[in-house]
């Protein structure tokens, strides 16, 4: 990996992750909520962007190696947190809030998987 690549994740990474502390927070204090509406937010968010980075990776040729890693390593990696998704279920299920939990088990997986996807499709669709 070259050091343009590894200076261009760790700048996204710095976006990345004050973005997500900022959206986090903003979802947070405007949704009522016994579910961490914040991370699966940004979880969302930044799966459905993610999504339309790679149609866009895939069908154009704008993109260098690093600004690839800038983009999708970098930010959306920073942006999105599996780890913080884990331990809010976890902290639900060892409440004993086995219903939440699960919803958010399912919500995270599942609305992510389908944002990433429809990003995708959606600029495949426009760029073909």
């Amino acid at each position: 990996m070259s050091w343009q690549t590894i200076l261009a994740i760790g700048s996204g990474g710095f976006i990345g992750a004050i973005s997500r502390a900022y959206l986090n927070g903003l979802i947070n204090r405007n949704l009522p909520h016994d579910l961490p509406f914040g991370t699966l937010g940004v979880n969302i968010i930044g799966s459905l962007i993610l999504g339309v980075l790679f149609a866009l990776f895939t069908y154009t040729q704008f993109f260098s190696t690093p600004l690839k890693s800038f983009l999708s390593t970098g930010i959306m990696g920073a942006l999105t947190t599996y780890s913080t998704f884990a331990l809010e279920t976890f902290w639900l299920l060892n409440q004993g809030s086995f219903l939440l939990g699960g919803l958010n088990i399912f919500l995270n997986v599942f609305c992510t998987v389908f944002a990433a996807g429809s990003g995708f499709k959606l600029f495949e669709y426009l760029l073909k």
